[in-house]
């Protein structure tokens, strides 16, 4: 099963990706390419793998991701190879994905594997002091080029199976903790 989390830069994706993971045994992560510097604290093959933008266009011409998009100037995708060896190993993938990347792979792979969408929804304010707070030392422009981009990805959460409001971590991992595992339920007695 693929469980994608979607939403705005800032919605609090990865880390509650990296929280389920702690919480459940059978939960992994699926780390994105991507061409940008890693942040403060982040470790290659964790939630990303950082190459050039040159390797990741080569990547790019040998057909090597089921999904990738230029977003704020830089690329990430999603590994072919990698995919398909996170789901044969029969765990419960999590992938964090923005809204175009997440339309690509349900439509490359709902035929083969049981996908699980989930939208993150922030309010501007709560988004504005997440940015602002976060580390990576954000110049004002491109908070607000992420802040920009909020009503597009909503514009999308009519394509998701789930929306929940992020405005309180612990309950947010509970309820996607949840989905989950009813979700695999739902797998394994069908």
């Amino acid at each position: 099963m693929l469980v994608i989390l979607s939403g705005v830069s800032g919605a609090g994706k990865d880390t509650i990706k990296k929280e389920l993971i702690k919480r459940m045994k059978d939960v992994i992560s699926l780390p994105s390419y991507t061409s940008r510097q890693p942040r403060p604290g982040e470790e290659d093959g964790d939630s990303y793998h950082f190459i050039s933008r040159e390797e990741f266009e080569q990547k790019i011409k040998e057909n090597e991701f089921y999904e990738y998009d230029l977003h704020h100037n830089q690329y990430y995708g999603t590994s072919r190879k990698l995919l398909n060896e996170k789901i044969q190993s029969k765990k419960i993938i999590v992938k964090d994905i923005e809204v175009n990347g997440t339309e690509n792979l349900v439509y490359l792979l709902k035929e083969d594997t049981k996908i699980i969408t989930i939208f993150l929804k922030v309010s501007e304010e709560e988004l504005r002091n997440r940015l602002k707070n976060r580390g990576d030392n954000l110049s004002n422009e491109e908070i607000e080029l992420r802040i920009g981009r909020l009503k597009y990805e909503e514009s999308k959460i009519k394509n998701y199976d789930y929306m929940i409001k992020n405005d309180n971590f612990e309950k947010t991992v509970s309820i996607i903790e949840n989905i989950i595992k009813e979700e695999n339920k739902l797998i394994k007695d069908g």
